[in-house]
């Protein structure tokens, strides 16, 4: 509408102006031909004075062609003052003419026309003037009269523009700037406006409301989340607590007392009760609440009823009761019983982790079990080896004094002095064998592997054996990257320190090499070397030192190879043990093609 008021006015102004341009534009020229009318009258005057008809005669037709002229027919329709006077004036000078043509003149009335002719002609110039300065005028006044009214329609249109568009448009601006702020409280007033920047208002409203809301309910999201990962922070942080108490050492009465209370914290419960019972109990060794309730500890006789309880729920006498059961690979340890009241139900994640600690809880006890175990078999393997041990050295050399103390009796019953003398020998000459085997035993017995691992015991065991004899002992060990299982580190070190003393006792050299080292080329073999400088070992060795040789040799068919005692072309004696360690074993089992078959395929 303003556009169209802008555009209006300014038609209205061009037309207007341009009308009047086009009247102001005739007046001069009638103005000319008025004027030129004065000065024809007074032409002919002159000629009549003359009298020369044929000139007389032109001026006449001049002078009608030019009150004739088409400048004067516009006031016939414009101005009805000025054409009221022309006709006046032109009606005279036909008076004039006519005067003028007839037979005789009267000069003096002829004259005296022709001035007041004169006068008209005057009075239509003037007036003709006076109409070309009205039109003049009026071209000024429509030309003012715009200009003002298109200030006014400017101004107009300015404040509503400034009204409907300016001042929305800073309101909205300002409620996008506080809302990129965060402030979704802000609305944009605008309930006047119906059009494009009304409608803008009220999505700007309507969204800043949809996003303060979620705002809202994200802040609540977040605190819950917050809440669920501090609540799962204290989870994992018991569970790992259990886990590194199993992993360090089997959980006692006070670790599962702990446990317990801490497990009940964490879930907020008042009644949670544990049983520990053993295979073929009926009443629980260990029973105890993480808390004091009003009610007491379950004082059943026989708990096989709860025991045997998989996980469930039962609500008796008002009270609701989750049973979880500590169970692993079918052997039942126990019963963790959590209760509540009735109308209270545990959430999910309360029962997962109820779950969790009582597996964790199994397998405590189990690895406990499992240890226990351990040691029992440890226990009769030690006295296996301990009865291996006594059996090839302690016994066969008692057996061999009790032969050679029945020769005695029966060389006294004959008083044979030369028997008596060489048994007498052969008792002490065994007996010193014996006891020396005795030493060698106890200190077998006490050999072991530390933390230090088989180097740590290698380097410890010939600075032992360097303080008891005057031979070099050197160590070479190479297999520092070889991971080896306890026992055969024990065997290593046994079958080294015999092998060894056999070098100091027997060999008569000044240098014993100790070597171990990794046959890559030897089907992945360990090699133990044990080596001397001395006389060598006689061809038939079984008479020397027959207890060390089999101790080697029986303990390297335990580590799964075959131990060889060698003369040296060099000179000395060499003993060589080469087997394949454990994980080895284990590692080519596992890439063996017959194994395949084995293995769960990912369908499975």
């Amino acid at each position: 509408m303003a556009l169209f008021a802008i555009v209006g006015l300014s038609l209205v102004t061009l037309l207007t102006s341009y009308w009047l341009s086009e009247k102001v534009n005739r007046d001069p020229e009638a103005l000319n031909v008025a004027g030129s009318l004065r000065w024809q009258t007074y032409h002919i005057a002159i000629v009549a004075a003359q009298d020369d008809p044929e000139r007389l005669q032109t001026a006449v037709q001049n002078l009608n062609q030019s009150w004739n002229h088409a400048s004067f027919r516009r006031f016939a329709h414009s101005d009805t003052a000025i054409y009221s006077h022309f006709r006046q004036a032109q009606a005279n000078w036909l008076e004039l003419e006519r005067l003028l043509r007839a037979e005789s003149v009267d000069t003096p009335s002829f004259y005296q026309g022709l001035v007041e002719q004169v006068n008209y002609i005057d009075g239509l110039v003037l007036l003709i003037q006076q109409d070309a300065e009205r039109s003049v005028g009026q071209l000024r006044l429509v030309l003012v009269m715009a200009l003002f009214l298109t200030v006014i329609l400017a101004i107009i249109v300015l404040h509503w523009l400034r009204v409907r568009f300016e001042i929305p448009l800073i309101k909205l601006q300002q409620a996008a700037r506080k809302i990129g702020q965060g402030d979704f409280t802000t609305r944009v007033d605008l309930a006047n406006n119906r059009d494009e920047l009304g409608v803008l208002a009220n999505t700007i409203n309507k969204m800043s409301d949809t996003i303060g809301f979620m705002y809202g309910r994200l802040e609540t999201r977040v605190d819950e989340q917050t809440h669920q990962l501090q609540r799962s922070h204290i989870t994992l942080q018991l569970l790992y607590d259990i886990s590194k108490r199993i992993n360090e050492h089997a959980l006692n009465y006070n670790d599962f007392r702990d446990t317990t209370r801490k497990l009940a914290d964490v879930l907020d419960l008042d009644d949670l009760e544990l049983c520990l019972l053993t295979d073929d109990g009926k009443s629980p060794y260990l029973q105890f609440q993480a808390a004091e309730p009003d009610r007491d500890p379950c004082h059943a006789t026989n708990c096989a009823e709860c025991i045997r309880k998989d996980d469930c729920i039962s609500v008796e006498e008002g009270v609701r009761q989750y049973y979880y059961p500590l169970s692993r690979e079918q052997k039942r340890f126990g019963v963790m019983v959590a209760r509540c009241r009735e109308n209270q139900v545990l959430h999910d994640w309360q029962q997962q982790l109820l779950k969790s600690v009582s597996d964790q809880l199994a397998l405590a006890l189990s690895l406990k079990a499992e240890e226990d175990q351990v040691r029992r078999l440890a226990m009769v393997n030690e006295r296996t080896v301990i009865a291996r041990e006594l059996h090839d050295s302690l016994a066969q050399a008692l057996s061999y004094l009790k032969i050679q103390v029945t020769r005695l009796n029966k060389a006294l019953a004959v008083k044979n002095e030369a028997i008596i003398e060489d048994v007498s020998r052969e008792l002490r000459e065994g007996l010193d064998s014996a006891y020396r085997q005795l030493r060698e035993l106890l200190t077998t017995f006490r050999l072991k592997v530390d933390g230090g691992g088989l180097l740590n015991a290698l380097e410890t065991t010939v600075t032992q054996l360097q303080n008891q004899t005057e031979m070099e002992i050197q160590l070479d060990y190479r297999i520092a990257d070889m991971p080896l299982e306890p026992h055969e580190e024990i065997h290593l070190l046994q079958m080294v320190r015999e092998a060894v003393q056999n070098a100091m006792h027997h060999s008569e050299g000044s240098r014993v090499v100790i070597r171990l080292e990794h046959l890559a080329n030897d089907d992945e073999k360990i090699e133990l070397a044990v080596e001397d400088n001395g006389i060598g070992i006689p061809s038939d060795p079984q008479k020397l030192n027959h207890y060390g040789l089999v101790i080697i040799k029986e303990r390297g068919r335990h580590l799964g190879g075959d131990a060889e005692i060698l003369r040296r072309s060099e000179g000395g004696t060499g003993v060589y043990f080469r087997f394949v360690p454990q994980y080895l074993q284990k590692e080519k089992l596992n890439k063996s093609p017959t194994n395949v078959g084995d293995i769960p395929s990912i369908h499975q």
